[in-house]
């Protein structure tokens, strides 16, 4: 039986290792090399976290999903890029239902009344070789203020699941949520809250 599942093991690894292989050779991680183009949000492998202290005992996560928008990406002339997300303020995940809830009531997020949160950018300046500062609107519980994200390039390619072109990147930023009018249990609850996106984009 062991013989049998290492021979098996043997033929599956031989397989997949073209397939691996050929993936790896179709990722590219010069942003120079990235098409021009408007793309739009892959949502499926697209993460917006949230992280801020509870109590001052430990750091408190949270993630939100089903994330939607638009990049009008243009490498050679960055600046002239756009970038605008909607991000469904009820997808709000912490794996705790009830915590879930709780964020989704009028007392947080009141997301019956705030459905969504968004990203207008308004200035794209290139601070790197694969990085940027990306400056825009968000507006989040009814306040719109001007917000920095720190962006950095990851890859560009050919997905060989879905056959689509795919750009991808890593995002970090900060806010204090007292400043949109989310005061609850501050400072209890820490108010400054740590953003960490990272988003697929497909053409």
């Amino acid at each position: 039986m062991n013989h049998t599942f290492k021979s098996l093991a043997l033929s599956v690894a031989l397989l997949a290792a073209p397939v691996l292989a050929h993936a790896q050779a179709a990722i590219n991680t010069n942003p120079a090399d990235v098409q021009a183009g408007t793309y739009s949000v892959e949502p499926l492998h697209t993460r917006v976290l949230m992280a801020n202290g509870h109590m001052g005992f430990t750091t408190w996560y949270s993630q939100f999903t089903n994330v939607s928008g638009t990049l009008t990406l243009n490498p050679k002339a960055l600046s002239t890029s756009t970038l605008d997300i909607t991000i469904p303020a009820n997808t709000i995940s912490t794996t705790n239902t009830r915590l879930d809830g709780e964020l989704n009531s009028p007392e947080w997020f009141d997301t019956a009344k705030y459905p969504t949160i968004t990203f207008k950018s308004t200035k794209i300046v290139r601070t790197g070789h694969d990085t940027a500062r990306v400056t825009g609107d968000l507006t989040f519980h009814g306040v719109t203020l001007p917000e920095t994200l720190n962006v950095t390039f990851n890859a560009s390619g050919v997905n060989i699941l879905t056959h689509q072109y795919t750009i991808g990147f890593n995002a970090t930023g900060s806010l204090k949520r007292s400043d949109f009018g989310v005061k609850t249990y501050v400072p209890l609850i820490g108010d400054d809250v740590a953003i960490t996106i990272s988003a697929a984009f497909v053409k």
